[in-house]
């Protein structure tokens, strides 16, 4: 079914509310395992309706954030989400406590009890009413951020559309273009500062009501981290400091060079990769779409299908227009078991890694789109992030295909990329365990954290004030996770680390690799992080080994890289 020919219904609370509970009380009434496991399914099936409905909502406002009716729907759902969760709360509850558990765990593992009791003590209907708010909140920054308008050249633009002209090789417009882009977001400092506070309030507060020390466990917890801690990811921190940061520095050291600029680098130099300008997809959004369908008929006769079946069905938003929200995601719509693709096609080589990227997280839903239980379908947000950035570097195979003459500058870029990109993901993660363990920061002093952390994991950048917002160490406001999904973003630097992993495994055998990455999809969410790597063959981001010999191979292969005739 084509995406325009799925019919929204916003479904009646009170109806839904009765269905949970019938079902909650049968599973409980359950007198064998036969039976339990009937209304088991049954709640299964039943359950992909209302999923379906809100994601419809979501994704549909996100094409059009003017659009009266889906606006409406979205406080709808922000409003009775929290609600309908403690429903939710309740059959997880009856699940758990189950006399008919071990019969389950026997059927579908014990991963599905780990998740549920973790996501027991997220919820609490005491917190209702800061859920709702929460998710006020977060929905008028991404309204907020799609609102921008941006006077340029003549021209008035969306953040989205101003990131041509943040790349482009003329010096002086580059850096207009900068101080355009970071003048918006100054000239909404105010709300972005309160929104933000009002956040971090609010989320500390939820913490406390549910027995923890303000909101950091809580935030562990709500991303469904089940198989390491703070602790691990600390130790990550460290390990990045010690050999990714030194490693990037100099190929931001190496890119100053190149361009002819001193070091540190502006904002607006550190976004040029060449002097003659950033590689950029060959053709229009269809021609990429085009090759990207070449792609993966070559790589796979399931990505092949895949592919084919998402543009058939209109399964991908990728044109950036008014209106339209910022960013891209990937999501999923359990009743028709396909994914759909979000994305703002802007002319930069973000066009193509959407194309492989986003891809990779659908690919991945594909591959598992019939899995029981539905939530195995998908494995949390790390794990989820190694299909994607693993699939960004398969897509080398297409690079002449996607880039054409800016084939190698491509190459060289988005390794180089991928390297400087760890220590920002990082040092994201980083402030927010700093914000969320000092609550009462104000938002002059979370500014001066940020600035004070760009000159540890990224002290390649020039903090003078000269561009607006973001030479004043203000920038994480353009951050969308940090305002709607607190400690997720260190998720992208552990997947980003085990990519650079199968990366190594392409250089040396594409099929081999291309064998490993199959391994640990067709898992999809049927175990943890960790075990998911491991029933592939690769190492875990959280062993230093994997760190330090992702860095050793990058290194070695960006010195040798022939970058002859590029300016």
């Amino acid at each position: 079914m084509k995406f325009s020919e799925m019919k929204y219904t916003r479904p009646d609370p009170k109806t839904v509310i009765a269905e949970m509970q019938a079902f909650t009380q049968r599973l409980k009434d359950a007198k064998s395992y036969a039976e339990a496991r009937g209304v088991f399914l049954e709640e299964e099936e039943w359950n992909k309706h209302p999923e379906t409905m809100g994601t419809l909502a979501y994704v549909r406002h996100s094409i059009d954030t003017r659009d009266q009716f889906y606006d409406k729907e979205i406080e709808f759902w922000d409003e009775i989400g929290p609600e309908l969760e403690e429903y939710q709360q309740e059959w997880l509850a009856a699940l758990v406590d189950s006399p008919f558990r071990k019969d389950f765990e026997a059927e579908y593992g014990d991963l599905l009890f780990v998740n549920a009791e973790i996501d027991r003590k997220t919820f609490s209907p005491e917190i209702i009413s800061e859920l709702q708010k929460e998710n006020e909140l977060t929905t008028e920054y991404g309204k907020l951020i799609a609102s921008a308008q941006i006077p340029f050249e003549g021209g008035v633009y969306t953040l989205s559309q101003m990131s041509p002209f943040k790349t482009c090789a003329d010096d002086a417009k580059r850096l207009a273009a900068w101080k355009a882009d970071g003048q918006w977001y100054k000239d909404n400092q105010p709300r972005l500062d309160s929104l933000y506070d009002e956040l971090v309030h609010l989320r500390d507060a939820m913490g406390r009501k549910l027995g923890f020390d303000g909101y950091t466990q809580l935030g562990y917890y709500r991303m469904e981290r089940n198989c390491y801690g703070k602790e691990d990811v600390e130790k990550f921190r460290a390990a990045v400091q010690k050999y990714l940061v030194p490693v990037a520095d100099s190929v931001m050291r190496a890119q100053a060079k190149r361009l002819g600029k001193s070091y540190p680098l502006s904002f607006a130099d550190a976004a040029l990769d060449f002097r003659s300008g950033n590689p950029r997809p060959a053709g229009t959004p269809e021609d990429i779409l085009n090759q990207g369908q070449k792609f993966y008929d070559a790589l796979s006769p399931e990505t092949s299908e895949f592919f084919r079946a998402m543009r058939e069905n209109e399964l991908m938003d990728v044109l950036s227009t008014e209106g339209k929200e910022g960013g891209g995601y990937q999501t999923e719509l359990p009743l028709y078991q396909v994914p759909f693709i979000f994305a703002n096609f802007n002319g930069t080589q973000h066009d193509v890694e959407v194309v492989t990227h986003e891809a990779g997280h659908a690919f991945e839903y594909w591959m598992n789109r019939t899995r029981i239980p539905t939530e195995y379908s998908c494995p949390s947000a790390e794990a989820c992030e190694v299909h994607s950035m693993s699939m960004e570097f398969f897509g080398w195979q297409n690079a002449e295909g996607f880039f054409g003459p800016d084939a190698r500058k491509f190459l060289y870029s988005h390794l180089a990329g991928a390297i400087t990109f760890i220590p920002y993901g990082t040092m994201v993660d980083h402030f927010q365990h700093i914000v969320y363990e000092k609550p009462e920061l104000s938002p002059a002093q979370r500014h001066a954290e940020w600035k004070r952390l760009l000159g540890i994991y990224m002290p390649w950048m020039k903090l003078d004030g000269e561009i607006p917002f973001y030479a004043e160490g203000e920038g994480w406001q353009r951050q969308a996770h940090i305002y709607e999904t607190p400690f997720y973003y260190i998720d992208y630097c552990l997947a980003q680390t085990v990519a650079l992993e199968i990366w190594a495994m392409i250089q040396k055998d594409p099929k081999d690799a291309w064998k490993h990455y199959m391994a640990y999809t067709v898992q999809g969410g049927s175990h943890t992080f960790v075990d998911l790597l491991k029933n592939a063959d690769l190492k875990t981001p959280f062993d230093e080994v994997c760190l330090r010999e992702v860095c050793e191979t990058a290194t070695k292969w960006l010195a040798d890289f022939d970058l002859t005739g590029i300016e």
